[in-house]
């Protein structure tokens, strides 16, 4: 709304003193509260966004728990230093380099190319908190990527394949089907198959990215010592502590209502005309429940399947089912109804048991399943999305472009969902082309994995100076440590 001088100064009748000299100051007054307004939306915006990503970061409290929990104890300090890396590497590299690769525009389809080191920001398209929220999901597929090469790799290469990875890998992906002009973007005027990726909180960009990552680590590094016997039998090599698996795992809980609600960037935007009780807030608490609903029945798929298959109830499995539903329903938690979550995180559940026996047979070892967690469920989150996503909310969450193809079991035709096959393979292949050299590479310069010794000492005493768990006679002789040089492999 706008007050106009030349307008409201008749309506102030013949005996007003001075007509227009009033209904400029009624004018400017108006003005300074309209102002106010708008001054109020950026400032609820803009803490909205704030706080969904602290609460994505305090993701990585959950990923250090998990981790410390899923490995044996002689190596919980190592797998805990690399988590405090990821997000201090991750911080670095994504603020020189990366943020300028995903979000820098006006660019070309492949990757951005402005702010590199945020210049030229804050600007009327992006500020200091969009920065820091994307910052913590380049961060959260590092660390999946950490969890499938734990127990057996060199600190070295943690760090190297951390900052390329944040850098560059993850970027570029992002920028893809993210950024305004990604080739792929449901934002980009020039769609997809006219309907862009629908990959809403990162199904594919963050989960589909690190799990490939990982599973590329962990299949050139090969699987811990004693994790097949020589008959090639598997080999359980349980984590040391049930309790922090379980509080990680409830952390990350806690965070995934940052990671998925909180991709909307924005929560004050009415759909339709002002004045009404539904809105982007809606819109953004039906975001939290279909993610919810995925995972607790994931969890409960995962809790009842595995008990058929070994005969006993794992607290374990269940943690990982739950992450598994979550994983599934990032891409399209905004966009389907709370009863196809349920189907969601039915089916993520099986892929998830499925994809581990699969690991077994080839003999692949990932002390996390974070490659079969994240990689596959996620992919199984893009193919749901396609499969799902329902017409009115596609159009409230992507506006500009009315009626534009979505879920193929909605009514919405299978351009959506030949959109989402496309997503899958380029971002295989793109990560397989990047991290798959790298940890290569890294491998042949004798890099990548410490040596027999050292995994059957446990990294804690030879590389980080004791064990992260002390007993009295440690505190009365102290521990001893070694000189380890990176030349040595397994």
């Amino acid at each position: 709304m706008a007050c106009e001088v030349n307008q409201l100064a008749p309506f102030l009748g013949p005996n007003t003193t001075d007509a227009v000299a009033a209904a400029t100051y009624i004018c400017s007054q108006f003005s300074d509260v309209s102002n106010k307004f708008v001054d109020t939306g950026y400032a609820i915006d803009s803490t909205y966004l704030l706080f969904s990503a602290y609460l994505v970061f305090s993701m990585q409290l959950g990923f250090a728990m998990l981790c410390a929990g899923s490995v044996r104890a002689k190596n919980t300090m190592n797998i805990m230093l690399t988590n405090v890396l990821d997000a201090a590497a991750g911080g670095l590299f994504y603020y020189l380099f990366g943020f300028a690769f995903a979000w820098g525009g006006p660019s070309n389809g492949f990757i951005g190319r402005h702010f590199f080191g945020l210049k030229e920001i804050p600007s009327s398209s992006f500020d200091y908190s969009n920065f820091l929220y994307q910052w913590a999901f380049a961060i959260a597929a590092a660390g999946i990527t950490s969890g499938s090469i734990a127990e057996r790799t060199q600190f070295v290469a943690y760090l190297i394949y951390s900052s390329f990875l944040t850098g560059f890998v993850y970027p570029v992906v992002s920028h893809w089907f993210w950024a305004p002009d990604g080739w792929a973007s449901p934002t980009n005027s020039n769609l997809l198959f006219g309907s862009g990726v629908i990959d809403f909180a990162g199904s594919g960009v963050v989960h589909m990215v690190g799990g490939i990552a990982g599973f590329y680590g962990a299949l050139i590094e090969g699987p811990r010592i004693g994790r097949f016997d020589h008959a090639g039998r598997s080999v359980a090599l349980r984590g040391h502590s049930a309790s922090l698996v379980v509080l990680g795992t409830f952390l990350l809980w806690f965070g995934w209502y940052g990671f998925n609600p909180g991709s909307f960037n924005k929560i004050l935007v009415t759909y339709g005309t002002s004045g009404g009780y539904y809105g982007q807030w809606s819109a953004v608490g039906r975001t939290a429940v279909t993610t919810t609903l995925a995972g607790c029945t994931a969890a409960l798929t995962t809790l009842f399947g595995k008990r058929i298959l070994s005969g006993h109830w794992n607290v374990t499995d269940v943690c990982n089912g739950l992450l598994g539903g979550f994983a599934a329903i990032t891409a399209g938690c905004s966009v389907v109804e709370p009863w196809a979550a349920i189907i969601c995180g039915f089916i993520a559940a099986l892929v998830l048991i499925g994809c581990n026996k699969l690991a077994e047979i080839f003999k692949y070892d990932d002390p996390l399943e974070a490659a079969q967690l994240h990689g596959g469920c996620g992919a199984w989150g893009i193919i749901f999305t396609a499969l799902f996503a329902k017409g009115s909310y596609v159009d409230q969450v992507y506006p500009g472009k009315p009626g534009r193809p979505h879920g193929l079991f909605m009514g919405g035709g299978g351009k959506l969902l030949g959109a989402h096959i496309i997503q899958i393979l380029v971002i295989f292949g793109w990560v397989t082309a990047t991290m798959g050299p790298l940890f290569y590479i890294l491998h042949k310069f004798k890099l990548l994995r410490i040596s027999s010794e050292d995994e059957m000492a446990g990294m804690d005493l030879t590389r980080h100076g004791g064990f992260a768990y002390y007993h009295d006679e440690d505190l009365k002789h102290g521990t001893q440590m070694r000189r380890i040089e990176p030349t040595s492999s397994s």
